[in-house]
C-alpha cells in the first residue's frame, strides 16, 4: 500500500467512527433530525431484538422519539468498533461495516431525580452499515443486537406488623 492509501484510509476510518459517534450522540440527545441526516436516503434501522421496531430513517427517528421519552436520561458507550470496509462497483472503499459493542444506562422519566443509579441498563453489539455519498459517509443500515438488560429492583414498603 502506498502513503497515499494509507493515509487516504486512515481518514476513511475516522469519518466512519465520527458516524458512530454522532449515532450514539444523537439518540442520547434526542437530536432526530441530527439522526436522520446520519442516514443514506435508503437507510434503514432494526431494533426488533431490543423489542422495538424496523423501518426507515424517519420512521425509526418517530419511534424512537416516543420511546424516549419513557428515558429522559440516558447515554449510550459504544466500545470495540472494528472497522472493514468493502468494494462497491469494483471501486475501493465505498462501503464500510462496523461491528461494535454498547452499554447503555437509562433512567425512566419521573423517579427520584436523587437515586444514584440508572433504572435500565442494557448492552448488546450493533452491526452498522455505512456507504460514502457525495455528502460523506451515510448509515444505510443499523441493526441493534440487544444481548442483556437490567432494570433496577423496585423498593418495596416493608410489610405492615
Amino acid at each position: 500500500m502506498t502513503q497515499r492509501v494509507e493515509l487516504a484510509t486512515v481518514m476513511d476510518r475516522l469519518a466512519v467512527d465520527e458516524v458512530v459517534t454522532e449515532y450514539a450522540v444523537a439518540v442520547d440527545d434526542g437530536d432526530w433530525e441530527a439522526y436522520r441526516r446520519l442516514f443514506a436516503p435508503d437507510g434503514r434501522a432494526d431494533y426488533r431484538s431490543a423489542g422495538g421496531v424496523e423501518g426507515d430513517a424517519g420512521e425509526i427517528a418517530a419511534w424512537l422519539s416516543k420511546t424516549m421519552e419513557l428515558f429522559p436520561m440516558r447515554q449510550h458507550l459504544i466500545v470495540n468498533r472494528r472497522v472493514r470496509f468493502g468494494l462497491l462497483e469494483q471501486d475501493s472503499g465505498d462501503t464500510a461495516r462496523v461491528q461494535a459493542d454498547y452499554v447503555n444506562p437509562m433512567r425512566f422519566a419521573g423517579q427520584d431525580g436523587a437515586a444514584t443509579e440508572p433504572d435500565f441498563v442494557c448492552g448488546g453489539r450493533y452491526d452498522f452499515g455505512l456507504l460514502r455519498t457525495v455528502d460523506g459517509w451515510r448509515l444505510r443500515e443499523v441493526v441493534v443486537r440487544e444481548k442483556w438488560r437490567r432494570t433496577a429492583p423496585r423498593h418495596q414498603e416493608p410489610a405492615a406488623p
